[in-house]
């Protein structure tokens, strides 16, 4: 029966018997299907195969060699040199350069701290994304074809985020935002800020979670009429294009009628605030792609829900929507930023390896890499990963600027219905509303969190009776109206 794999922070440690990898009884061993078990767990199989994805094991498991990239994040004693056993002693040149690029690049995923082989993955020169990708590549075996396989496959994501890194980093915040925002209006759809559009979106559900088939007028007078007690800023308008992005997302079923108004009737599998929320969440994501954005799930999180804890939501919803093409697409959009910027950490030097990894097969049945294929691989994501990590430590703003808000620390324009109707909240210190007067009025007081959640009109509203104060700060609040 498999076994459940380990969280991929848990990469320094044996998956099956929980101990921390080591030169002695528990060696760090990959297999060709890159999971990663001790020499002795391995022994103990009673099956040839991955305990985790039943994977053959082809090769004999004491010519597989120790994996000393790992090795040497825990601090143990490195081999020099490993015997392998390949075809010619030209394939042991080539492994043995790959090998080399690759315990290079693990010493990134340094500094590391914690017990049991958890690693602490901050403070670090690359993000959370890279350092995973990375944790991927280390674990590749490079003596199985599989493993090479994988690894080739590594290196291109790796490449991939690499590009989107380095374009996140020469963008302005604030204009992207505003550009954002235009290109959702211009499809004819609108983002209300996080807790209006939550409402919104709830009220849609409760209209047709049974089932039920209305028309879009029907449905859109139903969400204002409940809405605008909390929001009375609600109009038709607004509501309508709320319920136009869920058109474009094709979560509804529309059923025409001769000289009558189409029903509208929420397909199945969206009949959860889940489901329905991300893809939501998904054509906003897919919106900003087709305009030639690149947002960091940090800031979709705070854009969409108005906190950071949504990171992994949004950056699983990009994922899913990245396009084969859509590498050698962000290469030609870095070209165009350097451009723009001068490029004084000379970044351009970095196309051909970009190019390079770009034009690598992602189809699951391309042929397996060549030797020479793979370490101009290897060779060519050492080299980017490098460039990123110059880059972000000499030449990046961001890298010096303040700390992000931490979790939870979301914008509250209302008091939370459930803790007023109930006597008690069952989100807690979670809840997207405010719990006590003061915590709404400090919230609202926030002009930053007002500009980066709410529509121009609840804004005008909040600051209507200090509206000479509020005046120097409107001019810097224009790229929001009409969200």
């Amino acid at each position: 029966m498999p076994v459940q794999a380990a969280q991929w922070t848990e990469f320094l440690s044996c998956p099956i018997c929980y101990n921390e990898f080591d030169s002695n009884g528990h060696k760090p061993i990959s297999l060709g299907c890159s999971h990663t078990v001790c020499k002795t767990c391995l022994h103990k199989l009673h099956r040839k195969a991955c305990p985790f994805d039943q994977t053959a094991i082809s090769t004999d498991i004491d010519l597989l060699p120790v994996n000393c990239a790992l090795l040497q994040l825990v601090g143990a004693q490195v081999l020099e040199s490993q015997p392998v056993t390949l075809s010619s002693a030209v394939e042991v040149e080539h492994y043995e350069v790959c090998r080399v690029c690759v315990e290079e690049l693990a010493l990134y995923l340094k500094p590391i701290s914690g017990g049991k082989g958890v690693v602490t993955l901050s403070p670090s020169a690359l993000s959370r994304p890279m350092q995973r990708k990375l944790v991927t590549l280390v674990n590749c075996q490079l003596v199985e074809e599989e493993g090479r396989v994988r690894a080739v496959r590594a290196g291109r994501s790796l490449g991939e985020r690499t590009v989107t890194e380095l374009i996140l980093q020469h963008q302005n915040p604030q204009q992207l935002s505003a550009n954002l925002w235009a290109a959702v209006r211009a499809r004819g759809c609108q983002f209300l800020g996080p807790a209006m559009q939550e409402d919104a979106l709830k009220l849609v559900l409760l209209a047709l979670e049974d089932g039920s088939a209305l028309s879009r007028k029907v449905l859109v007078l139903f969400v204002v009429q409940k809405l605008e007690a909390r929001f009375p800023q609600a109009s038709k308008t607004s509501i309508g294009h709320v319920v136009q992005l869920l058109y474009r997302a094709s979560c509804f079923k529309v059923t025409k009628r001769d000289e009558d108004s189409s029903l509208m009737q929420l397909k199945e599998e969206f009949r959860t605030y889940e489901a329905l929320r991300r893809e939501h969440d998904a054509q906003i994501v897919h919106i900003a792609m087709e305009a030639g954005l690149r947002i960091s799930p940090e800031q979709w999180s705070s854009l969409l829900y108005g906190d950071l804890i949504h990171k992994s939501h949004m950056q699983s919803i990009i994922d899913k929507l990245q396009s084969p093409e859509s590498f050698a697409k962000s290469v030609q959009e870095l070209t165009i930023v350097l451009q723009r910027t001068g490029d004084p950490a000379n970044l351009n030097s970095l196309r051909p390896h970009l190019e390079l990894l770009a034009n690598i097969d992602h189809n699951p049945d391309a042929a397996s890499p060549s030797w020479d294929e793979l370490e101009s691989v290897m060779l060519a994501v050492k080299v980017m990963v490098d460039g990123l990590v110059e880059f972000i430590q000499n030449f990046s703003k961001k890298s010096h600027e303040t700390p992000q808000p931490q979790p939870n620390s979301k914008y509250k324009t209302s008091m939370c219905r459930d803790l007023r109707q109930q006597g008690g909240c069952p989100r807690g210190s979670n809840c997207t509303f405010a719990h006590t007067q003061d915590e709404l009025e400090n919230e609202t007081c926030c002009i930053s969190s007002l500009t980066s959640s709410l529509s121009l009109s609840l804004y005008q509203e909040v600051c209507f009776s200090s509206k000479d104060a509020c005046k120097p700060l409107l001019s810097s609040f224009s790229p929001w109206s009409g969200v």
